[in-house]
């Protein structure tokens, strides 16, 4: 059974930056399932009261970063500073106004440097426990870079003495992840947690649409997934404007005003600095289903061998699929795109950005119109996956394929422990589902698991 936790919290509007400017508050919705998160949180604030604890928070733009820091703070000693593109001097003013504001602590004199806040913090830490949060800390790489190593020699000779609860969170996956990863970097090793915020899961979703919008149906529940992928941002942005059906979400992104039409540049592009659109062409092949290197490099004419290391091992936007059994080295290798809602950026909006750009939307929502039963329909095997992956009941899942594609299984579900095996296979329909032909695809696999029992099963829209 899944928890979550409940509060109501105020929600502002998209044309309001902060608190003091919204003036269209209102109640909006719950905090949803982060209870394991806030848990492991209070963890470690709890060994901070007498031993120093550093945690790195990592997490795609819109996931949530934020709201769970500010609520988990909401009752505690803390201080919360996010780092813009500005000036050490005006961070530093921002961040000695929040002392004074959350701690009640005064501090004398002009400080223009990061590291002289900083180690009055430290010595403070001595005395008192609190938290300190420093949100989108990957912006220290423009706006200072000798930051990180005067953090860690602080750090390094205060750390024994301090009561210091310190969060350090950032959303470009690559930057955190050479900050504290990187064994040449000043903070290698210095983390004493990682937490990596992940989306909703497929029953918080239904949870959040039973909800606000009861009536909703298995087609409406696929189209939620589909373009919010469980990403807190979009779940709320498409709440608030009551958009539950296929039609009326298409409605908000296909707009002139929609925040939507530049998301994945706007999340992507300090990811990717000058090269974004290399990285983009990539990503748009692979969510054409042009998803093998070779077809990637068939159309682009270049070696894109790096491109997609970077793409899945620094920026944690694609996965490497291998068949189910298949060696870890294998050369049988395909590509996806991990995230739901940049998944169909890729494939609708930023390959139609001509069309788009001159608000030709229904061109695209025609081309959309034509392609979602295809699309979705793969979507539709990612939800019975991650449904597959909650029950807890399988050590390994995957999918299947043989040389040349052939005798693709959708979803292939294994317990090693019980020796039993699942294939599956996925369609929008019930009555396009076959599990004769399903049963004559699995003979090679079943072959290579000798002494499992094996079980067909097929997965349509019904059974969400």
């Amino acid at each position: 059974m899944e928890i979550k936790f409940i509060v109501l919290y105020l929600h502002y509007c998209n044309a309001c930056y902060s608190k003091s400017d919204c003036n269209k508050k209102r109640l909006y919705m719950r905090f949803y399932n982060r209870e394991k998160e806030l848990e492991v949180l209070g963890r470690i604030e709890a060994l901070s009261v007498t031993d120093a604890q550093m945690t790195v928070l990592i997490g795609r733009r819109r996931i949530g970063k934020t709201s769970l820091l500010r609520h988990f703070i909401a009752d505690k000693p803390a201080v919360y500073l996010f780092l813009a593109k500005k000036s050490e001097t005006l961070i530093c003013a921002e961040l000695t106004e929040a002392i004074k504001q959350s701690l009640g602590v005064e501090l004398y004199g002009e400080y223009r440097q990061f590291k002289e806040v900083f180690r009055f913090l430290l010595d403070l830490s001595k005395k008192q426990h609190f938290t300190l949060i420093l949100d989108e800390f990957q912006e220290f790489t423009s706006i200072n870079p000798a930051v990180f190593s005067e953090m860690q020699n602080l750090w390094d000779v205060t750390k024994a003495e301090s009561k210091m609860n310190l969060i350090l969170c950032g959303s470009v996956y690559s930057m955190m992840n050479k900050i504290f990863e990187n064994a040449k970097e000043p903070l290698f090793g210095r983390a004493t947690n990682r937490i990596h915020l992940k989306p909703f899961t497929i029953n918080t979703l239904k949870e959040i649409l039973t909800e606000n919008y009861p009536g909703f149906t298995n087609d409406d529940l696929l189209a939620f997934y589909l373009f919010t992928g469980g990403v807190a941002r979009y779940v709320e942005l498409l709440v608030s404007r009551k958009a539950f059906t296929l039609n009326d979400i298409l409605n908000e992104i296909f707009s002139d005003n929609s925040i939507l039409l530049d998301e994945g540049k706007n999340i992507l592009v300090d990811e990717f600095g000058k090269e974004y659109s290399t990285y983009f062409s990539i990503l748009t092949l692979i969510a054409s289903s042009k998803t093998s290197r070779s077809e990637i490099e068939s159309v682009l004419e270049m070696s894109v061998g790096g491109y997609l290391e970077r793409l899945d091992a620094d920026f944690g936007l694609i996965r490497k699929v291998r068949p189910v059994l298949a060696k870890s080295g294998s050369r049988n290798l395909k590509y996806s795109i991990s995230d739901n809602f940049l998944n169909f950026w890729f494939r609708f909006i930023y390959k139609y950005r001509s069309s788009i750009e001159i608000g030709n939307f229904d061109y695209v929502r025609s081309i959309v119109g034509r392609d979602y039963a295809t699309f979705s329909g793969l979507i539709l095997e990612k939800y019975f996956v991650e449904k597959m992956i909650l029950s807890q009941k399988y050590s390994t899942i995957g999918t299947y394929w043989e040389k040349a594609n052939q005798n693709e299984i959708d979803i292939v579900a294994i317990n090693e422990m019980e020796k039993k095996a699942l294939f599956a296979e996925v369609k929008r329909k019930k009555e396009n589902i076959n599990l004769n032909v399903l049963k004559e695809k699995s003979t090679k696999i079943a072959q290579s698991l000798p002494g499992y029992e094996i079980s067909y099963q097929g997965f349509s829209i019904e059974d969400m």
